[in-house]
């Protein structure tokens, strides 16, 4: 029997869905091996109730510090794994034993982070950029959640595509009862989920918010997600310059989101740069028509099933969203294909494809 180590720090996190599933889908796989999986503290209970049989430990080593590149090199080193599959490209990068990788996206490495100290984020980009490239060079395998991440790993850092096997992620319907939002119910919006980092393109989307008030005065725009430092400096700018009917919800519970997805006029998602783009399929999934950028991965996973535009151009989003708002065909159309689309994408098929890499890593 194999020991098979999974590093499982982002665990929680809106990356860290991934390795969640995989824990989740592997336990049910019931795998000939010994899983040992490794995260922070308050993630331990969580992954000892969806994955019982796996050994799940502490491992407390925070991403890009000496810590991590020592005392976690140490700490998995004592754990004798025959392999170990790290969740994310951070890790104890002279880490010699046998090692798989998941990249999902180069974002951080093109993308400033306003919300972080400037010399601090330049540096981590610094030290990410040389990590992405041992990383695909050593890892056995790496995994990349689409196609587009694929290709341009291996054309960023020289890794060979063929070691390079792309596992789609999956939506999954929110089992929670929906919970309105006071405020927004028997009122049309157009909603957005996630980070408000640069990249996601906020500032575009409320541009063209602005534009879209002229013909659809009585829409809104709702902004969900955690107020961090960047979703306060969106806010500020909003109230500033007087725009009326954008709505920031902070956090929201799987019950609150649910009902925003089911909802909606519209889902619009404007990003710069993904590497998956799950929220739109969980969007579908609930119903939502989506519009989205066209930007990197996106019409390889939405396919059909989204109403595209250039990221760019805010007349670009402008348009598309009022297409899908006045044409009652369009809406229902996307609303169709997008149900198709998401049910195209299966965790427990991710799961299956991983551990069929692990096997096969194992034997080689």
């Amino acid at each position: 029997m194999a020991r098979i180590v999974i590093d499982a720090r982002e665990s929680g996190t809106s990356t860290g869905r991934y390795i969640d599933k995989l824990v989740e889908y592997l336990a049910v796989l019931k795998p000939d091996h010994e899983i040992i999986v490794l995260t922070k503290p308050h993630r331990v209970d969580y992954l000892r109730d969806v994955a019982p049989k796996f050994d799940v430990r502490v491992a407390d080593f925070k991403e890009f510090t000496f810590a991590e590149q020592l005392g976690f090199k140490r700490y998995i080193k004592k754990l004798r794994p025959d392999l170990i599959h790290f969740g994310m490209t951070q890790q104890p990068v002279f880490y010699a034993g046998k090692t798989l990788t998941t990249v999902h996206d180069l974002t951080t490495i093109r993308f400033y982070n306003p919300d972080k100290n400037r010399l601090g984020f330049w540096f981590k980009q610094l030290v990410y950029k040389q990590v992405i490239k041992r990383v695909a060079r050593k890892s056995e395998m790496v995994f990349t959640p689409s196609e587009f991440v694929k290709k341009d790993l291996a054309r960023y850092s020289g890794a060979d595509p063929d070691k390079i096997r792309v596992t789609y992620e999956a939506a999954d319907v929110i089992p929670e009862k929906p919970d309105p939002l006071i405020g927004l119910q028997g009122k049309p919006f157009l909603m957005y989920v996630g980070r408000p980092t640069p990249h996601k393109n906020l500032e575009r989307l409320i541009d063209a918010f602005i534009k879209l008030r002229a013909s659809h005065p009585e829409t809104m725009l709702v902004l969900a997600g955690k107020k961090d430092t960047n979703y306060r400096r969106i806010e500020t700018d909003v109230q500033n310059r007087g725009i009326r009917g954008v709505y920031f919800t902070d956090f929201v519970s799987e019950g609150r989101l649910k009902w925003l997805y089911q909802n909606c006029s519209a889902y619009v998602f404007p990003s710069l740069s993904e590497g998956f783009g799950l929220p739109g399929l969980e969007a579908m999934i609930h119903g939502a028509p989506v519009v989205s950028s066209d930007a990197t991965c996106l019409p390889e996973i939405y396919g059909d099933a989204a109403h595209y535009f250039d990221p760019e151009d805010v007349e670009s989003i402008t348009d598309a969203v009022n297409e899908v708002l006045t044409d009652k065909k369009l809406r229902s159309e996307l609303i169709k294909r997008g149900y198709a689309q998401a049910k195209r994408y299966s965790w427990q098929r991710m799961a299956e494809q991983t551990l069929e890499v692990y096997d096969d890593t194992l034997n080689g």
